[in-house]
C-alpha cells in the first residue's frame, strides 16, 4: 500500500519546510519503501511513499493533472477505475498512465466533491486544486484505509496515514485527550473520530473534508452508510446462490495485481471461503499462508491445511510460539496510540510470513459483522427478549441489585458466571451491548482512574460513542448491533490492526467481504438469514456448504487469541507488575494506584482473570514511554475535539 502527508498554509501561501515535510513522509517509509515522492508550492506540501502494486513503471506520485493544478496523494485500490478511465476519457479527459491514482484527479475535475461516490475500493486520499485553493481528503466507506488530520494554531492544517508523521512537526502537541483515554479503557483502542492526542483527528469511514483556504474548517461531510434497507424478497435458495456470486464478483476484482498475490487463510469460515473463492477463478495455485501455536486451544493450522489441500494451494505454515511477547514495545510504535486487541501479536507475525510469498494478500476480514458470526450477537437477542418482559424502571433496580450482589465467578463453569448478565439487564439496549463489549466496565474504570482524572472527565462515559451511532441504526435489534460494530469496531479495532500490522511488512492486504456493494446488499438480508437459532452466518454457510466440508463451516469459532492469563501468571508476572505499578502510570496522575495493585495481585494470586484488563494497562504503559516523549505527567488536558 502507500503512505501519504501533507501541509496546508490555510491563512496564506506561505513557503513550505520541504525538509520537514521530508521528514514527516520519511516516518511512514514502512508504508512504501519502493518510491517517495514529494510536491511543494507556496502554501502546500505533500508527500507520499509508494508500495507498488500496479503501473509499476509509472504510478509516482504525487500525480497531477494535465496542466498541473490539481495534484493528488493516493492510499488505497480503485477497482473498477478502468471502467471509470474509459467514462472519464470519452468526456475529453486525457490519461498519461495505466494507474487508478489518476482517474482520482480527473474524476475531480468532471464530478467535484461527488466523485468518490463513484470509487468502489479501499482509499485515503488527499487532493489539491490550486485554482480553487482547495484540500479535499476522502475516506473509503468501511474505513478500511487510515487518514489523520490536524488544525494547528496560525492556520497551519496536516494530514497523514499514521499518527507518527504528524507527530514529527514540531508543533504538534502531545497533550492526550481525557475523553479518548476513557474510551480507550473501555474498548480497547480510541474509537473515530477521536485520536489519543487533543489535537489531531480521524477522518471517518465514509467522509470526506473540503479544506479551503481563508475559511474557517468545516466538519467532515458523510457520503455513505450502511443503508441496512430490506433487499427484494426472495427464497433462502436465492439468497444463497446471489450470496456466492457477489463474493467471487467481489473476489475477482481483487485479483489485480503486477506483483505476487495470495491470501490468509486461518482455517476459519471467512478465510476459507475467500480462497475457495480465488481458487475457482484462477488458473494457477493460489498461495495461501497461516501460522500454528504450540498450543492447541489457540491453533486452527489443521483446518487450514485442510482447505489448503482441498484447493491445492501452494500453501506456507509457520510456527509461532505462544510466548511471543517480545512484540509488546514495538506495538506502542506501530499503532501510534494506545491499542490492546492482543491478536495484534499473531496479526503481525501472519503479515510478515505472507510477505516472504507475497506482495499483496486477501483476508476474510468482515464476515463476523456482515453476517452476524459473532458470539455476543446472540446472547445480546436473548437479553433483548428478557428486557422486553420488563419496562426499564423495574429492570434498572432489581437487576442493578442482583448484579452488584451476585459474586464475579470467573473459575466457574459459564453456566454460573450470571453477575455479568444481571448487569446487562439493568441497562437499556445500548448500555447492555455497550456492557458486552467493554475490554472494562463502568465499575472497574471508576476504580482505574484517580479522582483527579474523573474530574477531567467531567462526567463524560465511553457509552456515548455507542449512543451517537445508535441514533442513525436500524430498529431491529440485531442490525443495531451489527450497525453498531460496523462504525466503530471494525474500523477501530480489526481494520486499524490489520492495516498497521500489514504496513510494518509493506504488503497490502485487500477485504473482499467488505466491498461496499456486497455490504449494502448483505445489510438487507432478513436478520433470520445471518443468525438463526445458535448459527451465526447462517446463509453464508448454507450457501459455503458445497465448497467447505462441515467441520470448517459449523466447529466452534476460535478466534485469534494469545494466552494473556497465563503469560501474567508465568514468563510475563514481574513484568506486569513493574509496568502497572511503575513510574510511568504513577507519575501520570490519571490513575488509582491502589486499585493496580489489587489488580495485578488479584489476577496473579488466581482470584480473578483480570488479563484483558491488565492487557490494556499493559500497552497505555507501553505508550506513554513510547510515543509521547514524556513520562506522562500532566499530559491528560479537559475538554475534547470531538464531543
Amino acid at each position: 500500500m502507500c503512505g501519504i502527508v501533507g501541509i496546508l498554509d490555510m491563512d496564506g501561501p506561505s513557503p513550505v519546510d520541504r525538509a520537514l515535510l521530508a521528514r514527516m513522509n520519511e516516518s511512514q517509509f514502512h508504508r512504501g519503501p519502493d518510491e517517495g515522492g514529494m510536491h511543494a508550492e507556496p502554501g502546500l506540501g505533500m508527500g507520499h511513499r509508494r508500495l507498488s502494486i500496479i503501473d509499476l513503471s509509472s504510478g509516482q506520485q504525487p500525480l497531477f493533472n494535465e496542466d498541473g493544478s490539481v495534484a493528488v496523494v493516493f492510499n488505497g485500490e480503485i477497482y473498477n477505475f478502468p471502467e471509470l478511465t474509459a467514462k472519464l476519457a470519452k468526456l475529453g479527459h486525457v490519461f498519461r498512465t495505466r494507474c487508478d491514482t489518476e482517474v482520482i484527479v480527473h474524476a475531480w475535475e468532471q464530478w467535484g466533491e461527488s466523485c468518490v461516490e463513484r470509487f468502489r475500493g479501499m482509499f485515503a486520499f488527499a487532493l489539491w486544486d490550486r485554482n480553487k485553493r482547495t484540500l479535499f481528503l476522502a475516506r473509503d466507506r468501511l474505513g478500511i484505509k487510515p487518514l489523520y488530520y490536524a488544525h494547528l494554531g496560525g492556520g497551519i492544517f496536516l494530514f497523514a496515514s499514521e499518527l507518527k508523521a504528524l507527530m514529527v512537526h514540531p508543533r504538534f502537541s502531545r497533550e492526550l485527550d481525557s475523553r479518548a483515554i476513557e474510551d480507550y479503557f473501555a474498548y480497547g483502542y480510541v474509537p473515530e473520530p477521536r485520536t489519543i492526542f487533543k489535537q489531531a483527528l480521524k477522518l471517518p469511514p465514509g467522509y470526506t473534508l473540503a479544506v479551503r483556504c481563508r475559511e474557517p474548517l468545516p466538519p467532515p461531510r458523510q457520503y455513505w452508510d450502511v443503508p441496512f434497507k430490506a433487499a427484494a424478497p426472495m427464497s433462502e435458495a436465492q439468497a444463497g446462490e446471489e450470496l456466492i456470486g457477489r463474493l467471487q464478483e467481489a473476489v475477482k476484482i481483487r485479483l489485480v495485481a503486477e506483483v505476487p498475490l495470495g491470501a490468509f487463510l486461518s482455517g476459519g469460515v471467512d478465510s476459507s471461503a475467500v480462497v475457495a473463492m480465488m481458487a475457482g477463478l484462477s488458473d494457477t495455485p493460489v498461495n495461501t499462508c497461516s501460522i500454528s501455536f504450540g498450543e492447541a486451544a489457540y491453533d486452527e493450522a489443521e483446518y487450514a491445511a485442510q482447505v489448503a489441500a482441498r484447493y491445492h494451494t501452494r500453501h506456507r505454515v509457520e510456527r509461532v510460539d505462544t510466548d511471543d511477547f517480545e512484540l509488546i514495545d514495538k506495538l506502542a510504535g506501530l499503532y501510534d496510540e494506545p491499542f490492546a486487541d492482543s491478536s495484534a501479536i499473531p496479526t503481525y507475525r501472519v503479515c510478515e510470513l505472507a510477505r516472504k510469498q507475497v506482495t499483496v494478500a486477501l483476508s476474510g476480514d468482515g464476515g463476523d459483522e456482515n453476517l452476524a458470526g459473532y458470539r455476543r450477537y446472540r446472547w445480546h437477542l436473548y437479553e433483548e427478549r428478557l428486557r422486553s418482559f420488563l419496562p426499564l424502571a423495574l429492570r434498572r433496580p432489581l437487576f442493578g441489585l442482583l448484579g452488584s450482589a451476585y459474586p464475579k465467578a470467573d473459575w466457574a463453569p459459564k453456566v454460573f458466571r450470571a453477575k455479568s448478565t444481571f448487569e446487562a439487564l439493568a441497562r437499556d439496549a445500548v448500555e447492555g451491548y455497550f456492557h458486552s463489549v467493554s475490554v472494562m466496565g463502568d465499575k472497574l474504570r471508576r476504580g482505574l482512574f484517580s479522582e483527579r482524572f474523573r474530574r477531567e472527565l467531567q462526567g463524560y462515559s465511553a457509552v456515548e460513542v455507542l449512543r451517537r451511532h445508535s441514533r442513525n441504526a436500524p430498529d431491529d435489534p440485531l442490525s443495531r448491533v451489527q450497525y453498531l460494530d460496523l462504525k466503530t469496531y471494525l474500523a477501530g479495532d480489526i481494520l486499524t490492526k490489520v492495516d498497521r500490522a500489514s504496513m510494518a511488512h509493506a504488503l497490502e492486504v485487500r477485504v473482499p467481504i467488505l466491498d461496499h456493494q456486497l455490504v449494502e446488499w448483505l445489510s438487507g438480508l432478513p436478520p433470520s438469514l445471518k443468525l438463526r437459532g445458535r448459527e451465526g452466518k447462517y446463509l453464508f454457510k448454507k450457501a459455503l456448504e458445497p465448497y467447505l466440508p462441515d467441520n470448517i463451516l459449523y466447529r466452534p469459532k476460535m478466534g485469534f487469541a494469545v494466552p494473556l492469563a497465563s503469560w501474567f501468571r508465568g514468563p510475563l508476572r514481574q513484568r506486569v507488575r513493574e509496568a502497572v505499578l511503575g513510574p510511568a502510570l504513577a507519575d501520570s496522575g490519571m490513575f488509582n494506584p491502589d486499585f493496580l495493585r489489587e489488580m495485578v495481585d488479584q489476577h496473579q494470586s488466581g482470584l480473578r482473570d483480570n488479563s484483558a484488563a491488565l492487557w490494556s494497562v499493559l500497552m497505555f504503559e507501553s505508550f506513554l514511554r513510547n510515543c509521547t516523549g514524556e513520562t506522562g505527567r500532566d499530559l491528560p488536558t479537559k475538554g475534547s475535539q470531538a464531543a
